[in-house]
């Protein structure tokens, strides 16, 4: 897994470990290099300048991705102590530290954590990358649309099986594009 476009471009990314012990029930599933360069070029130049929320984070591969593409700055969550290590590694790797923020929590307890940690915030973009299947990315839109987090024509995209169903409209987050490649769909939600 690597870097795909940008100031990071073919820069190698750490992932894990085929096995994981006690925790092998939560696997870590990274966006494969060809699914996440198209994805990149189809959101373009949304990246530059952009601040960025990278919810189920994993390898941080989305968001390291903004960040070599010229987004401001990024903000990771992952509940995976595995994964925020992963993260924080791969940051240091890319040489990120001065734009990256890791932050540990169950996002299943919901997402008022980050107005309390990062007061003011507002992001342009958020990657949405949950364990298929589980009905998270469902709950994550409506949090968000309930939340002061999103930036006014904010970009939501969500990767998920492409047999879930999400809806064309969740509360004010729009469907404006749905791609498909192999098992993996995103959808593309814009705030209004």
């Amino acid at each position: 897994m690597r870097i795909i476009g940008g100031t990071a471009r073919g820069r190698r990314l750490q992932t894990p470990a085929k096995s994981h012990g006690k925790y092998s029930g939560h696997l870590i599933r990274p966006t494969a290099d060809r699914a996440r360069e198209a994805l990149f070029n189809i959101i373009g130049k949304e990246v530059e300048n952009a601040v960025v929320l990278d919810l189920y984070a994993g390898t941080g591969a989305l968001g390291l991705e903004a960040l070599s593409r010229t987004a401001e700055r990024a903000v990771f969550v992952d509940n995976s102590l595995q994964a925020v290590k992963i993260i924080n590694k791969n940051i240091e790797l890319c040489g990120f530290s001065a734009r990256a923020l890791v932050l540990r929590s169950d996002l299943s307890k919901g997402l008022a954590f980050l107005g309390k940690k990062l007061p003011g915030i507002t992001f342009s973009i958020v990657f949405v990358d949950p364990p298929y299947g589980k009905g998270f990315s469902a709950e994550v839109l409506h949090e968000l649309t309930d939340s002061d987090l999103l930036f006014p024509e904010a970009l939501v995209v969500v990767e998920e099986n492409v047999f879930a169903d999400l809806g064309a409209k969740v509360a004010r987050l729009t469907l404006i594009d749905q791609r498909r490649y192999g098992e993996t769909g995103f959808w593309f939600y814009r705030h209004n």
